[in-house]
């Protein structure tokens, strides 16, 4: 089986939900509460984040992302805000991503994720920059 990154555009966003809510559904619970699923939703649905889905030759889902764009003096960086679905890292599909984030603008990807996941992404030639801290204000 083959799959295929493909940007969902905004306007869709709303019919495509159903179809990629439990990927996304099951990425979110790994979030540490950083955002809800209603929360994202909102997000995809009002078009200040990005939904990509892989798909198969038959046009099933396998899988979800959802992106936000920051802009620097020297870059437009895709965030990863949520990732869910078997088997959607590899070779094959990051290759695809970043061509669809490429046709975006994007000069960059960075994603942030459990030790499991950042090694994962690492054995695809993701580089650690910086470490995250964070507290209660």
């Amino acid at each position: 089986m083959t799959l295929t990154v493909q940007h969902v555009p905004h306007h869709f966003a709303a019919q495509t939900w159903p179809l990629v809510e439990e990927f996304i559904a099951s990425a979110e619970k790994l979030g540490e509460g950083d955002y809800t699923l209603e929360q994202i939703k909102m997000y995809v649905t009002l078009g200040q984040w990005t939904l990509l889905v892989a798909t198969d030759e038959n046009r099933q889902i396998h899988g979800a992302m959802t992106i936000t764009f920051q802009n620097y003096p020297n870059d437009r960086v895709a965030f990863v805000t949520c990732a869910g679905g078997a088997g959607i890292v590899n070779e094959l599909l990051l290759g695809q991503l970043k061509e669809v984030l490429r046709s975006m603008g994007a000069t960059k990807i960075q994603a942030g994720g459990r030790p499991a996941m950042v090694r994962l992404l690492e054995s695809q030639g993701f580089a650690r920059r910086y470490t995250v801290v964070e507290t209660e204000i």
